[in-house]
């Protein structure tokens, strides 16, 4: 993984940054199988705690306002951080090889939901609805 500057991660939209967690938190859990398969307990827990601490990240990051699929990837993330807690408990690789494979699928949806970016004539057309609804005043009924 490169190191990435401030400055550079200041530069990089939400969903980019996104992206970096997911990349960030699959190349710390094949760290950490890799590790437990070599007997390097220490370094899998230190793995894992990261795993668990950019899990948190991506939980807290979520916008609930976006409807089921928040709410959905709220608890997939909890069960992944429940399941890392056991597996470095544990120091059990098929429940962290699961844990992998939901991040992949993760990260390969969200890679590919990022690719089919709107036109930018969409992208107006929302900016300026958003805008609108945001200034929009709801006259209560008595």
């Amino acid at each position: 993984m490169d190191f990435l500057t401030k400055e550079l991660i200041y530069q990089k939209t939400p969903q980019q940054l996104t992206a970096f967690l997911y990349e960030v938190c699959i190349d710390h859990l094949k760290e950490a199988i890799e590790c437990i398969e070599t007997k390097n307990y220490p370094e899998a827990n230190t793995k894992l705690q990261k795993v668990n601490d950019i899990l948190e990240r991506l939980g807290v990051g979520l916008n609930y306002e976006a409807g089921i699929i928040a709410d959905q990837l709220d608890t997939l993330y909890n069960y992944m951080a429940n399941q890392v807690i056991m597996g470095n408990l544990k120091k059990d690789i098929p429940i962290l090889q699961e844990v992998l494979s939901i991040v992949e699928q993760l990260a390969s949806a969200w890679n590919e939901a990022m690719n089919t970016e709107n036109t930018d004539g969409q992208r107006e057309l929302f900016r300026k609805t958003s805008a609108y609804e945001k200034n929009v005043m709801v006259a209560k009924r008595d």
